[in-house]
């Protein structure tokens, strides 16, 4: 038996394309010919570092507008097959420009073709499908920010084609996602011939989560009954000028990198588990960049666990532990890295409106039997979206 799922019926799930208007604000032709769907969020984030694990001065004070995004869906035609999806941010932290120095306001455009419910592709500067809590909205999730294990080994967005198709076995929804695209990642202005090919499926056993639940961090729909899903994803970037494949420092010349993912996410009563690994492969552990540098290549793993119960008055509490441990064999210069975090989430509308408060201890690990080095890190963020 196969099941499908129509495209436009599904709830925002991973940064792709909905024409279903149940939230923002909603503007149609008087022919139906034409839909737009406008949201917006807003984070702002307050954070103290102590000096040492030992020592709890103050050390530095972050306080900033950590993201400010404006976001347009909609499709063209009255058969609703052709869609698209544009996100612009506008804080200077989600503008990359650290590693560009030039205001890179465009985060995604995506044109979409849906050619029957189950399987439609893209072309434009996306998400790739890599692993889940970097595929997961920033607006969908229930930390600060994403953790460590995901700063170090995701693989962002990338300028191609995409392409998606569901089908199910036995009443068994299954996810294939795959890319081909530069391997550049956004808003580069130097490409050559190598390409990156990216896979990803998803497989959900026990059915599909309530309004896309497996991509939302934390059970707020408090599930009724037990919802899993397993994924893996592998990414090759041939050739890549960028030290960590689609972002980092340019790189005088191409090198290749191979990314494996493989996670999980289960809810059931407001409780919610999920972990991910990640890993990364490179030929090189020393590149050079544009600038005549010496750069050194992370490739190591790295494994994140989060758990969490969300109460029927709106609050949940949470807690993570995510660790990235260096290719030790490589010789790398990297240092183990570890964060754990016990953290308070209060919901005044889902995931759109909420504060949250974060409680960090970071710990850094020589590989070279030096000394290790901690902190302690105190942090708010309050979110407002439609």
């Amino acid at each position: 038996m196969i099941w499908f799922q129509a495209i436009y019926a599904q709830y925002e799930s991973d940064e792709r394309a909905t024409i279903r208007f149940e939230e923002g604000l909603g503007f149609f032709a008087p022919d139906t010919s034409l839909g737009v769907n406008l949201r917006f969020r807003m984070q702002n984030l307050l954070m103290v570092t102590s000096e040492s694990h030992q020592d709890l001065d103050i050390s530095a004070i972050d306080a900033r507008v950590r993201r400010l995004r404006l976001r347009f869906d909609g499709f063209i035609g009255k058969s609703k097959k052709l869609t698209y999806y544009l996100q612009l941010a506008f804080s200077r932290e989600d503008q990359d420009w650290d590693n560009t120095h030039i205001p890179n306001i465009v985060r995604d455009a995506m044109v979409y073709y849906n050619f029957n419910p189950h399987f439609y592709i893209g072309l434009g500067q996306g998400k790739l499908p890599g692993n889940r809590q970097r595929i997961i909205s920033s607006g969908q999730q229930q930390f600060l920010d994403r953790s460590l294990v995901n700063s170090i080994f995701n693989i962002d967005r990338d300028f191609g084609v995409f392409a998606y198709y569901s089908f199910g076995i036995i009443k068994i929804p299954v996810y294939l996602k795959t890319a081909i695209t530069t391997g550049e990642g956004r808003g580069t202005l130097r490409t050559d011939k190598g390409l990156a090919y990216t896979a990803r499926i998803e497989i959900l056993p026990l059915g599909n989560f309530h309004r896309g639940g497996d991509f939302s961090e934390g059970d707020i729909y408090r599930e009724p009954h037990p919802k899993l899903s397993l994924a893996a994803a592998y990414c090759f970037n041939d050739n890549s000028l960028k030290a960590f494949g689609q972002r980092g420092t340019e790189l005088a010349t191409g090198q290749d990198l191979q990314s494996l993912f493989a996670d999980m996410i289960f809810k059931y009563k407001g409780w919610a588990i999920e972990t991910e690994y990640a890993s990364r492969l490179s030929d090189n552990l020393w590149v050079t960049s544009i600038e005549g540098d010496s750069v050194a290549i992370w490739t190591g793993a790295g494994v994140n666990t989060q758990i969490s119960h969300y109460f029927k008055n709106g609050y949940e509490i949470n807690a993570r532990a995510s660790i990235a441990i260096p290719d030790k064999k490589s010789g790398s210069p990297n240092a183990e890295q570890q964060v754990w975090t016990i953290g308070c989430v209060r919901y005044l509308n889902g995931h759109k409106v909420k504060v949250m408060g974060n409680i960090n201890y970071r710990l850094v690990k020589s590989l070279t039997n030096g000394p290790s080095k901690g902190d302690w890190q105190l942090g708010f963020l309050a979110e407002i979206g439609i």
